[in-house]
């Protein structure tokens, strides 16, 4: 290899590594953006759940502990599951790296499945803002469904965009995009579905464990 060879490899190693360093940057900033605003979520719901401490105990007996606990699990195992395959991805092992992001995918369509099938009890019974039985509730027990409503609506809302990024990164993977020199994609992708489970991870006890 030629001296000038070398240099152009050289700097195109530095703007490889100037790109990648740039969009993980801007992850962490989009990252702590969500943080944020789930942060003034669960800001007021304890400014709510400490004046109607009673109300919101009473409400939370609605949930369905049984549900809650299983989409933890769920949400815990894809964050494993992400983990494997940014680890597959970093060692050029694609077909490791093809199964871990599918299994992230299903599980991640699992916890969506299970919270429409919690949300369509709540719609059955007409604990839903606006809902016959919402009506006849006490402003705190109100205040709680409309919360809950809220933050794992928006919290579903996020799950469903992780899961088109996963799909994303398993066609690319597919398609041998990847490898142990190029991986930045997957690695940050893998970023944005552990904040979605960190997220879950506060909500399923401030709003399944309240009492």
């Amino acid at each position: 290899m030629s001296v000038a060879e070398s240099i152009r490899a050289m700097v195109a190693e530095k703007e490889e590594l100037a790109g990648y360093s740039g969009a993980k940057f801007g992850m962490w900033l989009f990252l702590i953006t969500e943080l944020m605003l789930f942060a003034v979520l669960f800001t007021a719901y304890g400014v709510f759940r400490a004046l109607h401490l009673e109300a919101f105990h009473e409400a939370h007996r609605e949930l369905n502990l049984t549900l809650g606990t299983v989409n933890t699990l769920v949400l815990i195992t894809s964050s494993f599951t992400m983990a494997l395959a940014v680890g597959a991805a970093q060692r050029g092992r694609r077909s490791l790296t093809t199964l871990f992001l599918s299994a992230t995918t299903l599980l991640g369509i699992a916890f969506l499945f299970i919270k429409a099938v919690e949300y369509g009890a709540k719609i059955h019974h007409g604990l839903y803002p606006g809902g016959p039985a919402f009506q006849a509730l006490e402003a705190g027990e109100k205040l709680f469904f409309g919360l809950y409503f809220t933050m794992t609506g928006l919290h579903a809302l996020h799950v469903y965009a992780g899961i088109l990024v996963v799909l994303w990164l398993l066609v690319r993977n597919l398609l041998g995009h990847f490898s142990s020199e190029y991986f930045a994609p997957v690695e940050i992708g893998g970023l944005y579905w552990h904040l979605v489970d960190l997220i879950w991870i506060y909500l399923f006890p401030l709003l399944y464990l309240v009492g």
